[in-house]
């Protein structure tokens, strides 16, 4: 169980990056520098600094939820559950809820235009995706209940994420309607997971007229 020291870290990080949020909304994430976080938040850089490694991860203070989630699919499945089943009904769950780790939540437009008009972000983001791979294989590789390969496993579960996710931030960019990008969504999800489970079947292209 946290301590009291714990649980007051937690919340002096979430305060910092709700108000970091605040201000690359407002002015843009380039715009906004460390030292003016630290000041509207009322503590020091090194405060910053102490729960966050990059100004990339101001904005992105949710991504390390992913790794938990990750990994707590993996490891509190039930064993007549394999991984890929409960990893995509963990990422489901998450679509159903309009988590914000599935980009579906109401009115995040602005925060994802922020987040692709940063090239530093993105290459943060692409860093992390790497960091959550690593981190499920072994998960994977830990579990007795496995015997496949743990490292290939992880990399088409965050390849298939990814894809599905970057259609669906494209989709609300375009300013199409929730309900369908949310089913949309769904929809790809289940389709990138039965390619893991059971691989991609490709419908023979047409002879080519003579």
């Amino acid at each position: 169980m946290p301590n009291r020291g714990d649980r007051g870290g937690s919340r002096t990080r979430a305060h910092i990056a709700d108000v970091a949020t605040g201000l690359f909304l407002e002015r843009g994430f380039d715009d906004v520098t460390i030292a003016e976080v630290a000041a509207a938040a009322g503590v020091s850089k090194v405060t910053v600094f102490a729960h966050f490694a990059k100004k990339e991860d101001l904005l992105l203070d949710r991504l390390p939820d992913v790794v938990e989630i990750a990994r707590a699919a993996v490891r509190e499945r039930a064993d007549d559950v394999g991984p890929v089943t409960a990893i995509r009904q963990t990422l489901l769950a998450l679509a159903e809820e309009r988590h914000g780790l599935s980009v579906l939540a109401e009115g995040i437009e602005p925060f994802l235009r922020i987040v692709v008009a940063a090239p530093t972000v993105i290459a943060r983001l692409r860093v992390f995706e790497h960091e959550v791979e690593v981190a499920l294989a072994e998960e994977l590789a830990s579990d007795r209940r496995f015997t496949g390969d743990a490292a290939l496993l992880a990399g088409l579960v965050v390849a298939a994420y990814r894809v599905v996710v970057v259609a669906t931030v494209r989709r609300r960019l375009g300013g199409d309607d929730l309900a369908d990008i949310a089913a949309a969504h769904r929809q790809r999800l289940r389709r990138a997971f039965d390619a893991i489970e059971h691989g991609i079947s490709a419908e023979p292209r047409p002879p080519a007229r003579p």
